[in-house]
């Protein structure tokens, strides 16, 4: 890996694997220094299959590593010339992936095999072997699914209540979701933490502000997204902003269209 910088390309999961996975991206980076950079909170878990130097994120050395979600941003360094897959899991294909309840991994940052075992270098050595790409895409994406389906099952109502707060940005309130189910307050959270990792509360913060960054990065004013997405005030905005992503909303700038499919 001769060039200097970061190159990805991204690829569609497969049909099979979109209920648990919404992003699928192959790169590479190499830098002349360290470089640093504040990972921040999304309503997802990140899995990097990762090839090459290790790096430092959330206090640890890692090279390929994973965890649950958080509610905070991550500082990750950057240290030598690496490659290879990042994923991000919705929190149920992070549940079914690892066999775990999701409260045991919320703000974790773990060596892969910590929490896949043997599993874990079998992809990575399999990966290691790909030439190109879009074959280390494809690989993944049927490894993902064939152990993702092996994984434990995750009753409707969650998945439900998880939706529901996707399709409000995050509006809809704990209340209203543990009235529609027909469970106490108690037992939502209960549930929430072990499939999601985070309370509902907590959940509806990282989906406001996931919404809130996407409409930023598309160009809209700041005024009328902290308006639409539910925030008390532009300042309440800015501390959700510097909590959840150590920035602010006017840091935030459109970004440019991602790569074509891999080849």
């Amino acid at each position: 890996m001769s060039e200097l910088g970061l190159a990805m390309v991204e690829a569609t999961p497969s049909a099979a694997l979109r209920p648990y996975v919404t992003r699928l991206c192959a790169y590479h980076e190499h830098y002349e220094a360290p470089v640093v950079r504040s990972e921040m909170a999304m309503p997802g878990a990140v899995l990097i299959l990762a090839l090459g130097a290790p790096m430092e994120a959330g206090g640890r050395r890692v090279t390929a590593f994973s965890g649950g979600l958080g509610d905070r941003f991550t500082v990750t360094r950057t240290v030598g010339p690496c490659e290879g897959v990042e994923v991000v899991l919705t929190p149920f294909g992070a549940r079914r992936l690892y066999g775990v309840p999701m409260r045991h991994l919320t703000n974790l940052v773990a060596p892969l095999d910590d929490l896949l075992g043997p599993w874990a270098d079998t992809v990575l050595d399999r990966l290691a072997s790909m030439p190109s790409w879009g074959e280390r895409l494809a690989l993944v994406d049927s490894l993902l699914c064939a152990r993702i389906s092996s994984g434990p099952s995750v009753r409707p109502e969650v998945p439900w209540a998880w939706a529901r707060l996707l399709e409000s940005g995050g509006r809809l309130g704990a209340a209203s979701l543990a009235e529609s189910l027909g469970w106490s307050h108690r037992h939502l959270v209960a549930r929430f933490q072990d499939e999601i990792g985070l309370p509902p509360k907590t959940a509806a913060r990282m989906i406001r502000f996931g919404r809130a960054l996407r409409m930023l990065r598309s160009g809209r004013a700041i005024a009328a997204v902290a308006a639409e997405c539910g925030f008390y005030d532009q300042a309440h905005m800015n501390r959700e902003f510097r909590v959840l992503g150590d920035t602010t909303p006017g840091q935030i700038r459109p970004r440019p269209s991602p790569a074509g499919p891999a080849s």
